[in-house]
């Protein structure tokens, strides 16, 4: 038999348990020793405060966390229009070249196969698109003449383009074969056929004024006024004296009389189509 163990003559085998308040804390082979008496009830008296102070650390802890409030993220729901209305931003801010799922991603705070699971691929994207754009333009009452509701349709073709110019760039080179594409011109057309044209001459007349429109809006939105300029300007002075015509006609190619020259140009083709 051991002496000068930890707890007397012998030492105990003390139960592995530890319970906070001391129940139990020197198990079952210590309350049975007939001289663990005294020792038991300071071991106890130990390990309450022990629990004590343990129960005092834990709440103190959880008083502290319950003080810091995190609050819930909350994100926005992935939705088509939510999709298309930031890849639509995106384009006018860095370009269609300079697009990708990558970045439309990011803005949106999403990971890229989350756009996925509503567009298969880009181009499912710029169909989506296309159909938005094309949708937003009011179609012209029939109630109208052809001629003023192809003026309509002309003019909110021209506000289409100042509004969103780098996805009209795309919009107005790509093929319009999709459903939204050919609805819209199919409304194009029936200007021309209530009008009395025949099958080609409806055609011919939409190819005509289709030419000068996109012109016109190409020219209005990313044409010459924001196009690159020369690394050596000619001055004003040089100008008046040696180019005197260009100077005095370079007055009227500013923003201003745009509408006039549109309605100038625009006006010819209707009456050369014997729409007006």
């Amino acid at each position: 038999m051991r002496r000068n163990g930890w707890w007397g003559r012998k030492r105990i085998a003390v139960s592995p348990r530890v319970v906070h308040d001391g129940r139990n804390i020197l198990g079952p082979a210590l309350r049975r020793h007939p001289r663990a008496t005294a020792r038991k009830t300071y071991a106890v008296s130990i390990a309450k405060t022990y629990g004590v102070c343990m129960s005092l650390i834990w709440g103190q802890l959880v008083a502290t966390t319950g003080k810091t409030i995190r609050r819930p993220r909350t994100t926005i729901p992935l939705s088509r229009d939510r999709i298309e209305a930031h890849a639509l931003e995106l384009i006018e801010e860095q370009g269609i070249d300079l697009f990708s799922i990558r970045k439309l991603a990011e803005r949106l705070g999403c990971q890229a196969m989350s756009i996925y699971n509503h567009f298969p691929s880009k181009a499912h994207i710029f169909d989506a698109l296309m159909a938005r754009v094309l949708g937003s333009i009011p179609i012209p009452d029939r109630s109208l003449t052809p001629a003023q509701r192809l003026r309509e349709f002309a003019q909110s073709w021209r506000a289409l383009a100042r509004e969103s110019p780098k996805f009209y760039l795309w919009l107005s080179i790509c093929q319009w074969n999709s459903v939204a594409g050919t609805r819209f011109l199919s409304e194009m057309l029936a200007c021309f056929y209530d009008a009395g044209f025949t099958p080609q001459r409806a055609a011919y007349g939409f190819r005509v004024l289709g030419y000068y429109v996109q012109g016109v809006a190409t020219d209005e939105s990313s044409g010459y006024a924001n196009g690159p300029s020369s690394v050596d300007p000619i001055g004003a002075e040089t100008l008046a004296r040696d180019f005197p015509q260009v100077a005095e006609a370079h007055a009227f190619f500013t923003n201003e009389h745009f509408d006039n020259v549109f309605e100038l140009g625009f006006g010819a083709l209707l009456r050369k189509l014997e729409l007006e």
